[in-house]
Formats: structure tokens, sequence, C-alpha cells
């Protein structure tokens, strides 16, 4: 994500997310995300292991409110922003943990990194 131009700009790239992720809210009121596991090597695995058909991940406040901020237009700035004014001295340092949990979401192909 950090490596795509020289000359981008953290701060001004948008996550995009990605289609067909599907989410729901748990009793806690936290964002789970929900994958399907639909590859070969997960096919064998659950026919052996009888291990569930989606991978369930959920996401802490801070990863929600950051999913929840996620709307295809605002730039990692912007959401950075949020967190500042939701989470105050508790986010710090806001922008280098954000770029790392950007990545992390990008790496699972939950969001996409557009340039603006």
């Amino acid at each position: 994500m950090m490596k795509k131009n020289k000359n981008t700009n953290f701060l001004d790239m948008i996550p995009i997310k990605r289609d067909k992720l599907r989410t729901k809210i748990t009793d806690e009121g936290r964002l789970q995300i929900i994958v399907p596991r639909k590859g070969l090597l997960d096919k064998i695995v659950r026919l052996f292991l009888k291990t569930p058909r989606t991978m369930k991940i959920d996401l802490d406040d801070i990863g929600t409110w950051v999913w929840n901020s996620i709307d295809n237009k605002r730039n990692m700035g912007q959401i950075g922003e949020i967190l500042k004014k939701e989470f105050g001295d508790q986010i710090e340092p806001v922008y280098e943990r954000l770029a790392i949990y950007m990545k992390t979401l990008e790496n699972n192909k939950f969001i996409k990194i557009q340039k603006t």
C-alpha cells in the first residue's frame, strides 16, 4: 500500500471495501467480517476436520470504527481525523496505526487502496 508511488501521500489515498464481503454486527455492537472458505484446501480440511464453511473475524472497537468510516469516498487523512475525535490519545500514533491496519485489511483482500 505505502509503496504504490513515492509521490503518493498515504493520507490522500482512499480505501475501498471489496464487493461481496459479508459483515454483521455482534451482540456487543462490534463488526464481524464473514469470509467464505471456498478453496480446494479449505474443502479438503472441512471434509476431514469438520471445520465451518466460513471464517468469522471479530473486529475490536477501533477496528469497527475504522471499518464503518470507510465509505469509499473518505481518504486516510479524513478517517484518521474521525479516529482522533472518537478515541483521543488512546489511538495515538493514529496515522502509523491506521497505515498498519489498512495494510492488513488490504493484504486480506477486504479492501483495496486507491489513489486520488
